[in-house]
């Protein structure tokens, strides 16, 4: 079906080009992003291993090469590419791992992913292209991995942009939720760390500790020294330079707040 994948509307399929393309065309204001670099030129530096030879099928080559920016050093270029196509592939696999994807999860992608109107297309085909292969997530989620530090907050917000996908519907379902451990697993996250990061992210509420990742019998002085880490680990200039791209820092998930919140509560009743 190629680019024209289709989402399931009550009983009518909707292509999924035609409804993202609906979507953008809402939206008025003119976006850069990083988008224009992942299908490009033949110049710029080489990305291999399983997202190179996707990004290749669906350019017609064999590893494809990836416009370089004059504005950022290779290495975070490199990562925030890796990130993009990170919430392209792994989405797309997490719809095939459920069965079908919902016109509420096109929207929620929309959301949280700006795509400018010249690169609908490319996205659709690296979708589809990723929805298709009888290559397993985990080689795409490890290469990703690997672009990062072992549960990395950059890594986390990829994880909240799937959950927020995933409960777009209204629920995560079971196969859904065995999913997104799994890719927790290989971004290195504890079954402790998944366990927030999945409450966070069903309304289940969480207490500040929980929050911080700390035990209630922690001494103040330590929960604080927790505290800075997160806060400066999830502040948006400290993701930028670890390889989040600037176009998810404005729609990325609420998480320093979250942790700030925390830090104040614990505050008041120590």
């Amino acid at each position: 079906m190629g680019s024209e994948m289709c989402i399931r509307d009550s009983q009518r399929s909707i292509p999924f080009l035609f409804y993202l393309n609906v979507i953008i065309q809402n939206c008025n204001k003119q976006i850069m992003s990083v988008w224009g670099k992942i299908i490009g030129s033949a110049s710029g530096f080489a990305f291999a291993g399983p997202i190179g030879a996707l990004i290749g099928a669906v350019a017609g080559h064999a590893i494809d090469k990836v416009p370089s920016n004059d504005k950022l050093p290779e290495e975070i270029a490199i990562k925030q590419i890796g990130f993009t196509i990170g919430v392209i592939v792994l989405s797309a696999k997490m719809a095939k791992a459920d069965g079908n994807v919902t016109k509420e999860e096109i929207i929620a992608f929309r959301k949280k992913v700006n795509v400018p109107n010249n690169e609908i297309k490319n996205v659709g085909r690296l979708w589809d292209q990723a929805k298709k292969t009888t290559d397993g997530f985990d080689i795409y989620a490890k290469q990703i991995a690997s672009l990062f530090e072992a549960k990395s907050a950059v890594l986390e917000e990829l994880l909240n942009l799937l959950f927020f996908i995933a409960k777009a519907d209204g629920i995560i379902s079971s196969s859904e939720s065995i999913y997104l451990e799994k890719v927790s697993t290989i971004f290195g996250f504890t079954d402790e760390d998944f366990n927030r990061i999945y409450s966070s992210n069903t309304y289940k509420t969480l207490t500040p500790c929980q929050v911080l990742g700390v035990a209630k019998s922690t001494p103040l002085e330590e929960i604080k020294k927790k505290w800075k880490k997160l806060a400066i680990s999830h502040h948006p200039d400290n993701l930028v330079s670890k390889g989040l791209p600037e176009d998810f820092i404005q729609k990325s998930t609420s998480r320093l707040q979250e942790i700030n919140n925390a830090w104040d509560i614990i505050q008041q009743n120590k």
